[in-house]
């Protein structure tokens, strides 16, 4: 047995070596030609799982330098790239490459077990462990397709394969899905040995159920605005088995190690400073009605009243986006916020609190940065050490030389040190999303095995569960937060303007403004801010993060929900030619990117197949060319 599990792991060695050079639509050599008695299903299904982490290469430039930015859950200070509709064609390679070879080793896995049952061979455990594989190609195939558009549907096959339209794609993946989950016996127990070798679920074959089903339900959602009458069917049809994940012991995740290898943190790099994102802050200021102060009490003398704009500095900031707080500076913590916030995100200057992200040298520690004269002498040092500020991306022009704090890691929240240090679990699919998955399909009147306030409180719940906090008076909040959404479900007054004060930063003149909310275009044409579903969607986003930012994507493509700042524009964009100073206040999906573009790689090698995948996404294959289920 010793002797076999050798001779496996030197042609599973092979086969991951393969796959993370070659594209699955190269591949031509059919691995399951050597001896499938000295192969299991199970090493080639834990390779896949455990190499979809994601190594630090690929992590750092999928996972942070695209998703987090195209997904608002970070500002886009490390990378400038994908929140302007740019890419870098070797960093959706890296990716391209990388899920390719993670499906081929979960198609392998189905491959293997398939041929084993037919000769005989088989464990009493390979029935349903090719239906686990299943269940993890089908996730891993809407990744791919939620980053690019069409992929094969059987690409696994040892030639170069056809692409299919994501219409295509996305009933391949539910019909994989019902049929899978529904053969798993979940009466079978693995032994101890098996268990090693599933970091998710160790082979709880219920679990694995769970997580199928809750896929169905946030899969069918996706197909809600633009093939409604298929989302309905598929989202009712999981509903009823009223078997997916509903608590946190039944999350989707695996444990993250340090090193350099796929089990590595997705946000590990102490260079990525990973800060807060404008569209984040937003959604967190004002919401549920905390106040700083008993959420920090140490650091009550900085906390600003509830109307307090900021420091106002025209010359340096910039007021060309739609962002509501443009051309402030906040001296200090907000008056009141999600108490989430300041978990996932340090405050500037808070050195001696353990989760402070230290990370990279003076970010730890400098706070006091300049702001500067057209001429490059100083106008004034500002010193950042318990403040709350973010910077919206885009092209900042002659200002982003004058602002140094807005250009600074130091200065600005970032993710904090628990998700840097690689001691976290990796989580692809939480409780939470399922009961608001649930609580939308309410509101839009499909059959759901609970009420939509009942599922929208219990995903609320569950969020603030999984990170040990305590709801309080949350979910009775009617506090705004600054883009106009409340917690309360009852409570759906629209917000009216806000009459704000503020100061001149450089001479401490006070003045107040009158504020309006921002006008959010891209759902119900900018007049609602605070309905039932843009409260689902913001607490779903909040509680999406950090960890999904691919989600928090797929959400605002699907929806435009929640409201999402344009960058900033100082000075034009080329690759963002519609969004001009006219145009900045408009929410438009032509500002914000849609999709990845295919690699060069692809075109090179399979020009047939690329022909096809333009072909069946019906648009350029650019940055902005929307996907099928997304807003046009």
């Amino acid at each position: 047995m010793k002797n076999i599990f050798k001779k496996s792991c030197v042609l599973l060695a092979a086969t991951v070596a393969l796959a993370s050079c070659k594209k699955f639509d190269e591949l031509t050599v059919d691995p399951l030609k050597a001896n499938e008695d000295q192969v299991q299903v199970e090493y080639f299904l834990n390779n896949s799982i455990i190499s979809a982490q994601m190594n630090p290469d690929v992590a750092e430039r999928s996972f942070v330098l695209y998703w987090k930015p195209a997904g608002h859950q970070a500002a886009d200070y490390d990378g400038g790239v994908i929140s302007v509709g740019s890419y870098n064609d070797g960093w959706i390679g890296a990716y391209y490459d990388q899920v390719s070879g993670w499906l081929n080793m979960a198609n392998t896995a189905i491959q293997i077990g398939e041929k084993q049952i037919a000769a005989g061979t088989a464990k009493t455990y390979t029935p349903n462990l090719i239906q686990v594989a299943r269940i993890w190609r089908a996730y891993l195939m809407s990744e791919m397709s939620d980053n690019f558009g069409p992929i094969p549907v059987k690409g696994f096959e040892g030639i170069n394969p056809d692409f299919s339209d994501v219409k295509t794609v996305y009933y391949y993946i539910l019909d994989e899905l019902k049929d899978a989950s529904s053969k798993l016996d979940i009466s079978m127990l693995p032994d101890e040995n098996l268990k090693k070798l599933d970091p998710a679920y160790q082979y709880n074959y219920a679990k694995w159920r769970k997580y199928a089903n809750s896929l169905r339900l946030r899969l069918s959602m996706r197909l809600s605005e633009v093939d409604a009458g298929k989302a309905k069917t598929e989202f009712e049809a999981a509903a009823a088995t009223n078997d997916f994940i509903t608590d946190n012991t039944d999350n989707f995740q695996v444990q993250e190690k340090d090193g350099w290898d796929a089990l590595t943190g997705v946000m590990s790099r102490s260079w990525d400073t990973q800060p807060l994102s404008s569209t984040l802050n937003n959604l967190f200021t004002g919401l549920g009605g905390i106040k700083s102060a008993d959420l920090r009490p140490d650091l009550a003398a900085y906390v600003k009243p509830a109307n307090w704009l900021g420091q106002r500095y025209p010359d340096q900031f910039s007021t060309k986006t739609n962002d509501p707080s443009a051309g402030y500076w906040f001296n200090g913590l907000p008056y009141a916020i999600d108490p989430r916030a300041y978990l996932l995100f340090s405050i500037p200057g808070d050195v001696t609190n353990a989760n402070y992200p230290k990370q990279n040298g003076n970010y730890d520690i400098v706070t006091v940065r300049n702001l500067k004269n057209a001429d490059g002498s100083v106008a004034k040092a500002i010193d950042a050490k318990y403040t709350w500020n973010t910077r919206t991306d885009g092209n900042w022009g002659v200002k982003d030389a004058l602002n140094e704090p807005l250009n600074y890691g130091g200065t600005m929240p970032r993710i904090n040190m628990q998700f840097r240090n690689s001691t976290q679990k990796r989580l692809f699919f939480g409780a939470w999303e399922t009961y608001f998955l649930l609580a939308e399909a309410a509101v839009r009147n499909w059959n759901s095995p609970v009420s939509a306030q009942t599922a929208y409180e219990t995903g609320i719940t569950k969020s603030f569960e999984y990170w040990g906090l305590s709801l309080g008076s949350y979910l009775t909040s009617t506090d705004y937060n600054k883009v106009g959404t409340s917690v309360s479900w009852t409570h759906t007054t629209e917000p009216g303007p806000r009459l704000m004060n503020y100061e001149d930063g450089m001479t401490g003149t006070a003045g107040s403004l009158t504020v309006n909310y921002p006008k959010n275009d891209l759902y119900k044409n900018g007049t609602v801010r605070n309905d039932q579903l843009t409260k689902i969607i913001t607490q779903k986003f909040i509680a999406q993060t950090p960890w999904l930012p691919l989600e928090t994507w797929n959400d605002h493509r699907r929806l435009g929900l929640p409201f999402f700042e344009n960058p900033v524009v100082e000075q034009s964009i080329n690759t963002l030619p519609g969004l001009t100073e006219s145009t900045v206040n408009t929410a438009s999906v032509k500002f914000l990117p849609q999709r990845l573009k295919y690699p060069s790689s692809l075109q090179n090698t399979n020009s047939k197949g690329y022909a096809q995948a333009v072909s069946a996404l019906n648009g350029a294959d650019a940055i902005l060319t929307p996907l099928w289920w997304a807003q046009k």
